[in-house]
């Protein structure tokens, strides 16, 4: 069972230059974290509505929640759905068992390891919906390959995905905008639901904001709320 302290002495879990905890939040990590973690067979398929008590109708997955202000307001917005958040770092899962104890949030699981590694164990058309927000862009050309949206995992989300389920991927970084369209429009399991600029220019009101998303629009820059479907077969 992975704790606190051998999670942040570890290279692969821990945030390298991420602040030291709180004593209360480092409480409730060390409490809440194993109620709420996911592990995985590498030599099994999980099917993800095994890991709730409620019986969700379906399954939605956040690929890197920060600190997971989107994610909690969709559990919040959405009782009835099991959502599963990855997140590699420390410091961002804390976040989100702060808010998770704080309002009594119970419908979130948690994966604190490479995303990859997860959406490998998955059943096949077991998730109903999934979110990529404001990924790391990656900048430098040698990086590329360090994308989260990339040709690899679009594919495996592709078979992760219900036919008719959502993709929302949003990022303030025009030049990876470019690059995932790319990338999705590329894949033949998928469409962008976008009829014009106001489709992607305008957050939909389902969709909560991050804080990532906050912080660009006092940058001044303007982000991109993009759309995908899982066609049918």
């Amino acid at each position: 069972m992975k704790t606190l302290e051998n999670i942040q002495g570890s290279r692969i879990y821990g945030r390298r230059h991420g602040k030291p905890l709180k004593k209360a939040s480092a409480e409730r990590f060390e409490t809440f974290f194993p109620r709420y973690s996911i592990e995985v067979d590498e030599n099994a398929f999980l099917d993800p509505l095994t890991l709730f008590d409620h019986n969700p109708k379906n399954v939605w997955l956040e690929i890197g929640f920060g600190k997971g202000e989107h994610l909690i307001a969709q559990a919040k917005q959405n009782p009835d759905i099991g959502f599963i958040g990855c997140e590699p770092f420390v410091n961002g899962v804390s976040g989100l068992i702060d808010q998770m104890v704080k309002e009594d949030v119970h419908n979130i699981r948690i994966f604190m390891d490479d995303a990859r590694l997860l959406m490998d164990a998955l059943s096949a058309n077991s998730i109903s919906r999934a979110f990529i927000l404001f990924p790391d862009p990656w900048r430098k050309k040698r990086h590329y390959k360090r994308r989260v949206v990339s040709p690899g995992n679009i594919a495996v989300l592709s078979k992760l995905l219900k036919p008719g389920s959502e993709l929302r991927i949003g990022t303030d970084h025009h030049d990876y905008c470019r690059w995932i369209l790319a990338r999705l429009l590329e894949n033949e399991n998928f469409e962008w639901l976008s009829d014009g600029p106001a489709d992607w220019h305008i957050r939909p009101p389902d969709w909560p904001a991050t804080r990532y998303e906050l912080k660009a629009l006092r940058e001044g820059r303007k982000s991109a709320y993009l759309t995908f479907r899982r066609k049918s077969s």
